[in-house]
């Protein structure tokens, strides 16, 4: 079998190894592929991996030889499913994979914001506590998250991992999906509403997916509800944000501090409004990306071809 891999270089820069795909066909791995470029690179291939590199009806209508598309993330927006099932082209994702990391990288951006330790840090080496007249000093306030609630908004596996590490720090969790678990309550932690989310937390963290309901979530009228000095953290998608809305509520003081691993349009572009907000954090979307859950995206990918090697596909988010 040939494999093409159009864009493995943000799955792999050479820290993890492509021998499991390596043994199982013709491997052609290419750290980035131009739009321009696909139907050529594909070629012949029976079995293409694409993390971010878009694989349209017409790059399938030109690749008639291939038979599966492995995304290399949870999301598929990227290829175009329904083109591939009409062709018989299965098209596999790689789900549950980044959990853990992106439910400690949310804690961690929160704990940024709540203490801006990289930020004291900069400043001591910058001389300052040296020519301090005090034996401390502190350039924001410091938060203590204990006793505080924090909201979840999308109670899926990472939300859920999310709030057991809030639930360790002592804080109590709110949590809105349309889909509840009431098994998962307990003395801390609840299923509200949205309107009781918005209003009773002092932290508001974004994990659920982006469908049309809940595009731009988080905009002036929500931000409206919210606590005045709360705090909002991003790891999901950056289009549950209405940026320009998110800008206004920091610079007026609304919203305390927010902290976001993902934009609208990635690579964040020059004209993002949040680039000049105050108490912003902003971080290139690498919640997902340690090793270890990096090297358990690339064992599931390899074991999603071999299982449709063997007849039996999964992870399958079409019916080819």
């Amino acid at each position: 079998m040939k494999i093409v891999v159009l864009d493995g270089y943000t799955e792999n820069p050479g820290d993890l190894s492509w021998k499991g795909l390596e043994s199982l066909g013709e491997l052609t791995v290419y750290d980035r592929t131009p739009e321009e470029q696909v139907v050529e690179r594909i070629g012949r291939a029976e079995a293409v991996y694409t993390n971010k590199t878009p694989i349209s009806a017409q790059t399938i209508k030109s690749c008639p030889n291939l038979r599966f598309i492995g995304v290399l993330a949870t999301g598929y927006n990227i290829v175009d499913i329904h083109a591939a099932g009409e062709a018989g082209v299965a098209v596999s994702n790689i789900p549950s994979y980044g959990t853990d990391a992106v439910a400690q990288y949310a804690i961690a951006l929160l704990l940024e914001l709540c203490h801006h330790a990289g930020f004291h840090a900069d400043c001591v080496k910058a001389g300052e506590w040296t020519r301090c007249k005090d034996w401390c000093f502190w350039k924001y306030p410091l938060t203590e998250l204990a006793g505080k609630t924090m909201g979840i908004i999308g109670f899926g596996r990472i939300g859920r991992r999310t709030a057991v590490i809030a639930e360790a720090l002592g804080m109590k969790v709110l949590a809105y999906d349309r889909y509840q678990d009431k098994d998962l309550e307990t003395d801390n932690c609840r299923y509200v509403d949205l309107e009781e989310l918005l209003a009773c937390s002092d932290v508001i963290s974004l994990h659920c997916p982006l469908f049309p309901e809940t595009e731009k979530i988080i905009n002036r009228q929500t931000i409206a509800k919210m606590k005045k000095g709360v705090l909002i953290i991003n790891t999901s998608r950056g289009k549950l944000v209405e940026e320009a809305d998110l800008r206004e509520g920091l610079d007026s003081g609304k919203i305390g501090g927010a902290a976001v691993d993902v934009v609208s349009t990635e690579p964040i572009q020059e004209d993002n409004p949040l680039l000049g907000a105050k108490n912003i954090l902003i971080t290139p979307h690498i919640a997902w990306a340690p090793r270890e859950s990096r090297q358990r995206l690339m064992d599931i990918a390899v074991e999603n071809l071999i299982q449709f090697m063997a007849g039996t596909p999964q992870h399958v988010v079409n019916k080819p």
